[in-house]
């Protein structure tokens, strides 16, 4: 697919939900149990969230090296380029309370950003304050439907991708791909634009960029399409109440089995202790991630359990430093 072209896309995605949204039996339930932010004892779990901010790695062209930014914000270097994954450095976004760690790596040390991926539209991951900081010539991925969205903003290299369409840039494959999830931004908008995650390959190494997802089929596919998927971003947290976010977010549980299901080699977990968005206690994810990995019987050391901020490295010759 050709680089910034405008499309024509369908008025609404409803049709790609993989499972109903919340009725008004589903939302009445929601507000009566108010199970909306960790419990009691939260605040002195905070201090103990992994946060280790360091230099980002020198990245050479046959190098492919992950740093977690916090939530799902990565600095992804493939194939000598620069990806931003869904970036928010704001301390606050709409809806929730401000973020408890701050982000793992300071704008002003980010080297020129070669390319943005956008998951969907939720505010936790198309954060505007943050993307103003960007050149508008910056190239742009994101979803098909919300490509408007970034134009009105003048970005002038915006590639709208349905699933399973792919763009090129400077020799970096950059596909989009099907998640569980939906999206909405606004009281008229549900399902106006498409959601999903990307797959990124340089020729050499492939990596999964989950963006927002529940456990579902789309996972096999992802890895009958992509096979040798050598690392999967995975989203860990937001999962409680399980009832009402089961169909949206995967738990730890089901983000390892995922992990099977792609045929993955490394997992790197995100989306928790950055924004407390769901009920479950601060630290559950780490812990049930972990638990959940020794179990699945893979290699300790492929589980990539960064601190926000820290990095690893794949050399080319496939090991992990």
């Amino acid at each position: 697919m050709p680089l910034g072209v405008r499309r024509a896309w369908p008025r609404s995605f409803a049709d790609r939900l993989t499972a109903p949204l919340p009725g008004i039996r589903g939302l009445a339930r929601f507000a009566r149990e108010g199970t909306v932010r960790p419990g009691p004892g939260a605040e002195t779990d905070i201090p103990q969230l992994p946060f280790e901010p360091g230099p980002l790695p020198a990245a050479a062209l046959r190098t492919v090296a992950a740093t977690w930014v916090g939530h799902a914000s990565w600095v992804l270097r493939i194939g000598g380029l620069t990806v931003l994954t869904d970036p928010v450095w704001s301390r606050r976004i709409l809806g929730t309370p401000p973020r408890v760690t701050p982000p793992g790596v300071a704008w002003h040390a980010l080297p020129p950003v070669d390319a943005v991926v956008i998951s969907h539209n939720h505010y936790d991951h198309l954060d505007a304050p943050t993307l103003k900081r960007l050149p508008r010539s910056t190239p742009l991925f994101v979803p098909a439907g919300l490509g408007r969205w970034f134009r009105r903003r003048r970005f002038s290299c915006v590639t709208e991708l349905d699933w399973w369409e792919a763009a090129e840039l400077q020799g970096v494959r950059v596909e989009f791909v099907p998640a569980h999830h939906w999206s909405k931004r606004s009281l008229t908008d549900t399902c106006r634009s498409l959601w999903g995650g990307w797959l990124l390959a340089d020729g050499r190494r492939k990596v999964y960029f989950a963006g927002d997802t529940g456990y579902g089929h789309w996972m096999a596919e992802i890895g009958r399409r992509h096979p040798g998927i050598d690392l999967a971003l995975m989203p860990i947290g937001a999962y409680d109440p399980r009832w009402w976010l089961r169909d949206v977010h995967c738990d730890p549980e089901e983000a390892v089995r995922a992990v099977d299901d792609l045929g993955a080699r490394r997992m790197a977990p995100m989306h928790w202790g950055t924004f407390l968005l769901s009920a479950e206690p601060v630290l559950d994810p780490l812990r049930r991630v972990r638990a959940a990995w020794l179990r699945s019987g893979r290699p300790r050391d492929d589980l990539w359990d960064l601190p926000i901020g820290a990095s690893r490295v794949l050399e080319d010759r496939g090991d992990a430093v």
